[in-house]
């Protein structure tokens, strides 16, 4: 013999009312057990018995597979009144208010841009190694499987250091960002203007070498940061 299920009060709301209702149709049909239940209901018993517990409204599928264990109910009279507990227990359900200001912090699939460094957590610490290592090394490379995070590590993580780097210098200088493609898509980046400060020069994912740039004051180019080692 199962343990008995816990009461349910038929005024608490309309679940609770719902699963009263269910109850009441297996105690007039002799309280079959939920075990004898789902050889007729083509549910297991345990979902057979969370839909008369009142903590949620079942499935319509599965109230039909309850009063098929029970001997049969009238399926429209059933489907009005589940219909009925659903409509009320959403309108009872309170309002979430809108906050249409509120970015979502999660990006999805979508890379971290430098705007993005205020939402850009976890990854201090390399950070701070790619700072060092592009800041004493002529060239750096950044390698690790797709989708592990390389373009956001590099563009809020690496990418706003740079700047405030180069904000602090006693020379200007100008931070190029270069994604892959043709050449010509971007060779007005590798070429500096007449006047134009020393360049620190950074692109996309390996797939060749990067030559410095003539310039003032020398190059600075930065292969997608972190050199000879895998992200971590």
């Amino acid at each position: 013999m199962g343990r008995p299920e816990r009461p349910v009060d038929p005024k608490a709301g309309p679940i609770p009312r719902f699963a009263h209702e269910l109850r009441e149709v297996r105690r007039n049909a002799g309280g079959p057990s939920y075990r004898n239940m789902a050889k007729t209901a083509g549910f297991s018993a345990t979902t057979l018995a969370q839909a008369a517990a009142g903590e949620r409204l079942p499935s319509l599928a599965v109230v039909r597979g309850y009063l098929r264990a029970c001997g049969g109910g009238d399926p429209g009279e059933w489907e009005a009144r589940w219909k009925a507990a659903r409509a009320e227990s959403e309108r009872a359900q309170p309002a979430v208010p809108a906050q249409p200001d509120q970015a979502a912090p999660y990006r999805g699939l979508t890379r971290f841009e430098p705007g993005d460094r205020h939402l850009f957590f976890g990854r201090d610490r390399v950070v701070e190694e790619l700072t060092t290592l592009v800041s004493e090394n002529r060239l750096a490379a950044l390698v690790g499987p797709s989708g592990s995070g390389k373009s956001s590590l590099l563009r809020a993580g690496l990418v706003p250091r740079l700047q405030e780097a180069v904000a602090g210098r006693d020379r200007p200088a100008v931070l190029r960002i270069l994604t892959p493609g043709p050449a010509a898509t971007y060779g007005h980046l590798l070429t500096p203007a007449a006047g134009d400060p020393e360049s620190w020069v950074g692109r996309g994912p390996v797939r060749g070498g990067l030559h410095p740039l003539p310039g003032p004051g020398g190059t600075r180019p930065v292969h997608r940061p972190a050199a000879h080692r895998p992200l971590p």
